[in-house]
């Protein structure tokens, strides 16, 4: 079988930062110590007003060329995961696709809402199995400030902007991208949607953005809590297993980066020290399909994780969908 390898990464964050201390000037019954007891979030980044996804996909993506050797004339696809693409249509792909110049490349988005980044590896990881495509730039990009309502105090403190991006390609050298597993549940679909803005309520009405359709809702959040940590713990397991290894033997967990608590519960079930878990959503929030691609990319970066280790990536998001990724650094 050919081997997947990741040839580099990037990430990207908007400068604009927008504390604990900031949301409690503002119109919101919140404070610091209640969102950091709950979430872990301290602070988070928010896209400028002229700025779009696929600005900042670009930017991530010019960093996982330059740190892979590539170009964008050497990319044969580029997938984006997204849930706030620039426009409806077309995707966030096509736009980033001309941004970067790489007009060969076969282009498409993916939304399966946080799990974005592993969905769209596991896309990719088959188009280069099958030898459709050779290079492939993977994006995972949001704008997600932009879906919450200011004065949800339980929605708008989780929320941040960024985007990151991998190379991958088939090659023998690198850090292989061994598997990656999905799962999703239609079923639960409401728990965690943004109810305006497709054919249920289209065309966009006073009515529809009077009963704020077009904001992110997150309805039975303590059920979706609960779902989410037993979603994860069975990905990890679910990788574990795949690859022949115990989860002690996982050397870092870089989950989507959703709630601390979530760590904590995961820590505790499978007995992994809190020290494995590459963190971010202190200083970035959740920022859906791309807080995980970040976290990769900053650990990456940091030289956190060193050559011959096993990186897990577990994702849960709305849709409901879940899955991981495993790679050996």
């Amino acid at each position: 079988m050919k081997r997947i390898r990741i040839l580099g990464t990037g990430s990207y964050l908007p400068s604009r930062v927008l504390t604990n201390q900031d949301l409690e000037k503002m119109d919101i019954d919140t404070t610091d110590e209640w969102i950091v007891q709950r979430t872990g979030i301290r602070e988070r980044r928010i896209a400028e007003s002229d700025t779009v996804t696929s600005d900042l996909a670009c930017e991530a993506a010019r960093q996982a060329l330059d740190a892979a050797g590539r170009t964008a004339n050497d990319l044969d696809m580029i997938i984006m995961a997204t849930v706030t693409p620039d426009t409806q249509c077309p995707s966030g792909a096509n736009w980033l696709q001309a941004k970067i110049g790489a007009g060969q490349a076969v282009t498409f988005d993916i939304t399966a809402a946080c799990s974005g980044f592993v969905f769209a590896l596991n896309v990719a990881q088959q188009y280069l199995i099958n030898g459709t495509a050779q290079c492939i730039l993977v994006v995972a990009a949001e704008i997600m400030t932009r879906t919450v309502n200011w004065k949800d105090r339980s929605t708008c403190i989780l929320w941040g902007d960024g985007a990151g991006a991998v190379v991958l390609a088939t090659d023998e050298k690198g850090p292989e991208l061994l598997s990656t597993r999905l799962h999703t549940d239609g079923s639960r679909g409401e728990s965690l949607l943004m109810p305006g803005g497709g054919s249920k309520t289209t065309p966009i009405s006073h009515e529809s953005v009077d009963k704020g359709l077009h904001y992110l809702n997150m309805i039975e959040a303590k059920y979706s809590f609960r779902i989410a940590v037993r979603c994860f713990i069975e990905s990890i397991r679910e990788a574990a297993e795949e690859n022949g290894i115990t989860v002690d033997q996982i050397d870092w967990l870089i989950p989507h980066q959703a709630n601390i608590r979530m760590f904590h519960a995961i820590s505790k079930n499978l007995n992994i020290p809190m020290e494995k878990f590459y963190v971010t959503i202190d200083k970035y929030g959740n920022v859906s399909s791309a807080s995980c691609a970040i976290a990769l990319d900053e650990a990456v970066r940091s030289k956190s994780i060193r050559p011959g280790q096993l990186v897990c990536l577990p994702v849960f998001g709305g849709g409901l969908t879940w899955g991981s990724a495993m790679i050996r650094w």
